[in-house]
């Protein structure tokens, strides 16, 4: 009894040291990522952590990828897609994890989140030769808010920053999107967005040539409904463009995450991101 006692200690003074570390993870910083400020707004600087593959060669071109994490436009941390980072440099991509305004910490509205995920892009593709970044293969990817923001630099037009080159282009050339939101006319979401809700939706903007893109989400998903997918993806396809969905049976919002369901979903995911990518031809 004494040894389990003991043991229960041990474990429960692990936990609180790792609680306390995640609690004291910069919230716009991953460890070991090469930090850049893409732009400053009102004193804030917003950055972007970089993780380059491990045989990265200075004056080679890797094709590159750009997440933006979810948290309803009002939180989140670049930490979501950490391990998405990693994995995906680790197959010889630049991948990157972008801080944007939320309005927990900037008291912003979605539609700055917009220009920030814009002037992200824009920079990475301003800024190429020096990163090393293919301009021609920028993935755009993100979940929820941030899978929203993600569909939005490819499709949605204006929310450009007034002081960037817009002759820089700020769309992506393919998306990978978890369980986004891409119907802002919702209830839920017009109530928040008002009169401009239709300005920043995806679906209600959806042209010719847009990138190729790939979809997971579960068909229990009571926060953005499944149907709001299928209709996306029926909107996309009969507009000439690529459009993947993969839906996972009767999960629902947030399943991808690495950390639920014992990472199940998240290794699904990126097996299937990966799989998506190499058919682009920007993973070999």
């Amino acid at each position: 009894m004494k040894i389990l006692h003991r043991l229960t200690i041990i474990l429960l003074l692990v936990f609180s040291i790792f609680q306390s570390y995640a609690q004291d993870k910069p919230y716009d910083e991953l460890e070991g990522a090469d930090i850049r400020v893409y732009k400053t707004v009102d004193g804030f600087d917003l950055k972007l952590n970089i993780i380059y593959p491990e045989q990265y060669k200075k004056g080679k071109k890797y094709p590159t990828i750009v997440f933006f994490f979810g948290g309803g436009w009002n939180a989140g941390n670049v930490h979501q897609f950490e391990q998405h980072c990693h994995y995906l440099a680790s197959k010889g991509m630049i991948a990157m994890a972008a801080n944007y305004r939320v309005k927990s910490r900037n008291n912003s509205t979605p539609f700055d989140a917009v220009e920030d995920a814009k002037s992200a892009i824009r920079w990475i593709r301003e800024n190429a030769k020096e990163l090393g970044v293919n301009k021609k293969k920028i993935v755009a990817a993100g979940g929820s808010a941030g899978g929203h923001l993600a569909a939005c630099t490819a499709i949605i037009p204006g929310y450009n920053a007034a002081n960037e080159n817009k002759n820089i282009s700020s769309k992506p050339n393919a998306l990978v999107l978890f369980n986004p939101v891409v119907n802002t006319l919702q209830e839920r979401f017009i109530k928040r967005f008002g009169d401009n809700a239709k300005s920043i939706s995806p679906a209600h903007h959806v042209i010719s040539k847009l990138p190729p893109t790939i979809i997971f989400h579960g068909t229990a998903d009571t926060t953005v409904p499944f149907e709001t997918i299928t209709d996306f993806q029926s909107k996309m396809e009969a507009s000439g463009n690529t459009c993947y969905v993969v839906p996972f049976e009767g999960q629902g919002h947030g399943f991808f995450n690495y950390g639920r369901s014992e990472h199940k979903y998240y290794e699904l995911t990126i097996e299937k991101t990966e799989s998506f990518l190499r058919e682009l031809k920007y993973i070999k």
